[in-house]
């Protein structure tokens, strides 16, 4: 099936155009004001129709269905339209599994492959278009009531739209990159919901920053605090970072630990433990004076990982804490900071923590527990949001297995296909 459009001033207009075009050999899908009436501005309404690609106006009446004025829109018919277009889908992938079939059905252990008739080649090609078209014809259906944009959305862009909606990326921030597509994707890339979503691939890729890992050097070494709320995974994340810099890097590095975390005794004797295991320095702090002298007494190190006291984000005297022992360094070390959090959570709750954790001047995101959840747009919200890089992922509780330098393709495998921990 064929989709066009056809606008006018008035529906009626419009339905003149379609009729003039195509007959009456269409089948109305819908009738939408596209645009309202202002001062300095006419209205334009436009009307979608589907043309059997190998109907004509001259085909004999009896074929013909109801004229086009006495059609109702698809979408006000019943409910047995969508049945139908699934179980033609249905049947669709029936016919192209039986097909697939019929060509491997001799002997699999000879791994030969006769090449295909042309005939089966090009059935395939015209089931895939045919696939192509009733998916875009089933996404007609999806209505989504109020897009903060100034023109309804096309259906081969509704399944992008509605997988990166459920994904739990913030809907103005969809709507702002919807607009940006219509207005400037190439019109040859509309074809299909395929070439869509390579488009959309690329869009999201420049949506997430990323801060490459950069290296120690003899005269410049690297400092880096976590923080972020209680039961995100700082310390098992701190374990991650210390064996990789000592163990899984081209050159071993010295790493040393500085923990602010006294409140948790446990949270303390973790780290010690793992400080035993790698035989790494390792330095507490109680006040904020004395930190400056924890990061003297580690001078020796590459790397100097910092712990700190989980807290609410709404905790502010915990966060003043971590605040004052920034702000007593009298050391010439720069220090990273790296705001974990998880991506377990809501876009909304993700940009309230980092909202109370940002007066620390945080440099980069780390985001946690990738594993334990199917949504991944409020990550790709939160970084369009605050413009903040990512620079690394924790995928699980393994040390130091479950690390992930930050990289934009794996985030966007991830929001499109979900979590694969082969892939890793």
């Amino acid at each position: 099936m064929k989709i066009l459009t056809f606008s006018g001033k008035t529906p009626t207009e419009a339905l003149k155009k379609a009729q003039a075009a195509v007959g009456e050999d269409a089948m109305l899908i819908e009738t939408r004001e596209i645009q309202k009436k202002a001062l300095g501005k006419e209205p334009l309404y436009e009307i979608v129709v589907g043309v059997d690609e190998k109907q004509t106006k001259t085909a004999p009446q009896a074929s013909r269905a109801k004229p086009l004025e006495m059609q109702k829109p698809i979408r006000e018919d019943s409910e047995d339209v969508y049945y139908n277009i699934s179980r033609a889908a249905r049947q669709i992938s029936d016919i192209a599994k039986v097909a697939d079939e019929e060509v491997y059905s001799g002997e699999r252990t000879t791994q030969v492959e006769a090449p295909q008739p042309k005939e089966l080649v090009d059935i395939k090609a015209e089931l895939s278009k045919l696939g192509d078209r009733v998916k875009l014809i089933q996404n007609m259906f999806w209505q989504e009531r109020s897009p903060n944009l100034d023109r309804a959305i096309p259906p081969e862009f509704a399944e992008i739209y509605k997988m990166a909606l459920e994904s739990g990326m913030n809907k103005d921030h969809l709507d702002e990159m919807m607009h940006l597509s219509l207005e400037h994707m190439p019109l040859k890339m509309r074809e299909n919901s395929e070439t869509v979503k390579r488009y959309f691939k690329s869009i999201l890729r420049k949506m997430v920053p990323v801060r490459m890992e950069s290296l120690p050097t003899p005269t410049s070494k690297k400092v880096i605090m976590l923080v972020g709320p209680t039961g995100v995974g700082k310390t098992t994340s701190i374990a991650k970072l210390a064996a990789r810099y000592s163990y899984l890097m081209e050159k071993r590095y010295k790493v040393g630990l500085v923990v602010l975390d006294t409140y948790r005794i446990g949270a303390v004797e973790q780290l010690m433990q793992y400080a035993r295991m790698m035989k790494l320095g390792i330095e507490t702090v109680v006040d904020p004076p004395e930190f400056s002298s924890a990061l003297n007494s580690l001078r020796y190190c590459d790397y100097i990982l910092i712990d700190t006291m989980g807290s609410s984000p709404y905790d502010k005297g915990k966060i003043e804490k971590i605040y004052e022992c920034l702000n007593s360094n009298t050391t010439e070390f720069n220090i990273d900071v790296v705001l974990v959090m998880p991506s377990s959570i809501k876009y909304e709750d993700l940009k309230a923590t980092y909202d109370n954790f940002e007066t620390l001047d945080v440099d980069t995101m780390m985001f946690t527990k990738l594993d334990e959840t199917r949504g991944f747009g409020n990550i790709f919200s939160l970084v369009y949001e605050t413009k903040k890089p990512i620079s690394y992922f924790s995928v699980g509780q393994e040390v130091p297995e479950d690390l992930v330098v930050a990289n934009s393709d794996f985030l966007v495998e991830c929001l499109l296909h979900g979590f694969n921990r082969s892939k890793l």
